[in-house]
């Protein structure tokens, strides 16, 4: 038998971490001296020991090296166990994948125009289900303006007090040259609808958008579409079926910073 502190020199774990053990019922003292208090282990505890580093190394929380060491338990359950944590860390290692990429994709740009940040920048990101007036419409992109028009004519006045715009699109199932369109305002507050070809109603929350905000320039084309497919193929997501896509227009808050919108597009894990 050893007193406690040569086991600690033997196994090379501190005297804090084997009285932490004996607390939680890991790792117990082979006896204790009941005048002195002095614990005392076994030469077969290192084994014990050393199977609870094993397991640690590995990953497993102290609760679930308890489950392993019990002498009930069968060789499957053990294996199921090895198996979880081999999934685990697998996800994991994606997880670090994917950062260590995003990493060198910030070096590469410091690299070569001297910035981390993109001017059109991919984010992921939940949205609120929240609710809008709209007015649903053909059409293709070109018209968007003039179909906006036409939802502040039918709001009136009563459409400073709804902000942002929105515009929802997805492929025409009658016109492959069209879209179905739907412009609206996020609704804030009650008001008055007189016409029937509005709809007030609850757009509903899209746990998972990819979206990126640019600055409106009628002389500078878009790359927003290059930017957003190639972001959806690294990262290994698809754009989700039977949602549309969003674009909300914001109004920078800077003397003339002019206007900006984000493009929202639904995704879903390829996996």
């Amino acid at each position: 038998m050893f007193k406690i502190s040569d086991f600690s020199r033997l196994s090379r774990v501190s005297l804090k971490t084997l009285r932490f053990y004996d607390d939680i019922g890991i790792l117990k003292p082979a006896n204790i001296d009941k005048d002195t208090g002095y614990r005392y282990y076994s030469a077969d505890q290192l084994l014990t020991l050393n199977r609870i580093l094993l397991y640690k190394d590995l990953g497993f929380t102290l609760q679930q090296i308890h489950q392993l060491l019990c002498e009930d338990i069968s060789t499957e359950n053990v294996r199921g166990m090895l198996q979880r944590k081999e999934r685990e860390v697998q996800q994991q290692l994606e997880v670090e994948r994917e950062r260590l990429s995003k990493i060198q994709d910030r070096l590469l740009l410091l690299q070569r125009e001297g910035r981390v940040e993109k001017e059109q920048e991919v984010v992921m990101k939940s949205v609120e289900a929240q609710k809008i007036i709209s007015f649903c419409s053909h059409g293709t992109v070109e018209e968007i303006p003039k179909l906006f028009h036409t939802l502040g004519q039918l709001v009136g006045k009563q459409k400073r007090q709804l902000l942002p715009q929105m515009v929802m699109w997805k492929e025409s199932e009658s016109s492959e040259a069209e879209f179905e369109l739907e412009v609206a305002y996020s609704l804030r507050q009650e008001i008055a609808v007189s016409s029937d070809i509005l709809n007030v109603r609850i757009l509903p929350e899209e746990p998972m958008m990819a979206t990126l905000l640019q600055r409106i320039d009628p002389f500078v084309p878009s790359t927003a579409c290059i930017d957003l497919a190639k972001w959806l193929e690294d990262n290994h997501y698809r754009i989700k079926k039977d949602q549309p896509g969003r674009e909300v227009y914001v109004q920078s808050l800077e003397e003339n910073g002019g206007t900006f919108v984000e493009v929202q597009i639904p995704i879903e894990s390829k996996s």
